[in-house]
Parts: structure tokens; sequence; C-alpha cells
């Protein structure tokens, strides 16, 4: 059965009112297309021994500088240590959204390796966002830091 406006329901449509936090977060904008991928191992080993690293509560955060391009690529590693095939499987979904979510915070020049550390079992795309958004001076930090390094591998 679907409803009146077709396609998807709103968070708020679900039977429960929309709270004030759901309202404030931010949501996936769009597609996930494979261009937006980190795809090929050789390029996730690239990326782990040559970018940037930056440490969150529950990730690693690994900025590589390419040559620009339309958008910013993400590739996610969970490990067995981040909990059962059911939790990662969770994990990398909330990654990709929260990556949606942020197109803000990631030039279209950086790719982004997501190490998950650990995740809690209680995690949701908002938590993500937050703790991402908490460290975005430190993201445009290491961004810059990977560009310097990316002229360095040209000159």
């Amino acid at each position: 059965m679907t409803h009146a406006g077709g396609g998807r329901k709103s968070a708020s449509s679900h039977g429960r009112p929309a709270t004030q936090s759901q309202e404030s977060k931010a949501e996936p904008v769009g597609r996930f297309p494979k261009s937006q991928h980190v795809r090929k191992r050789s390029e996730f080993q690239e990326i782990q021994s040559n970018g940037r690293r930056l440490s969150t509560a529950r990730f690693i955060l690994l900025l590589y500088a390419r040559a620009p391009a339309d958008s910013a690529r993400l590739g996610i590693t969970a490990s067995r240590k981040a909990g059962i095939s059911v939790v990662r499987t969770r994990a990398k979904r909330l990654i990709r959204e929260a990556f949606r979510a942020t197109r803000d915070l990631w030039a279209p020049d950086i790719d982004l390796v997501v190490i998950v550390r650990r995740w809690p079992s209680t995690s949701c795309t908002g938590d993500v966002v937050d703790e991402w958004r908490a460290v975005s001076s430190a993201i445009r930090k290491k961004a810059a830091e990977a560009r310097k390094d990316r002229e360095n591998r040209l000159a």
C-alpha cells in the first residue's frame, strides 16, 4: 500500500511526529553513484599509505588529495573488530548517508577512506554527522595538508 504522495515516506510520517532534533539534523541529499566510490584495492592502498590521518571516537578518517574532479569520493573499511556482519553493514550504510549529508565538508579533489574503529549499536546518521562536524576544522586542515602532499608528488 502506498500513500497519496507516492515515493518514500518522510521520517515524520512513520506514525511518530517529527522532533526538533530530527528536523535540525542534516539529511542525505541525492544518490551515491559509483563515481563517488573509492573502488580499487590499489586506490585504497595508496590512500592508506599516503593519506592524512584524522582520528575521532569511532573512526579513522584518511584524506588524500587527487586531481580535481566533479566530487569527493568515499571508501569504507570495516573489519571484524567493528562487529558482526549486520553491524558492519549498518555502519557502512550510515557512513554513506553521513557522507551525502555533509557534502560541504569534502572538497571535490579529496578522496576519503573511513576506517570503522568501534560501532555502538545505538548509533544513527545524526551521530556520525555530528562527530564529523565537530572535527570540521581539523578536516579542512588535513585536506590542505593533503593538497600540499599532492603538489610535492607532482613536482
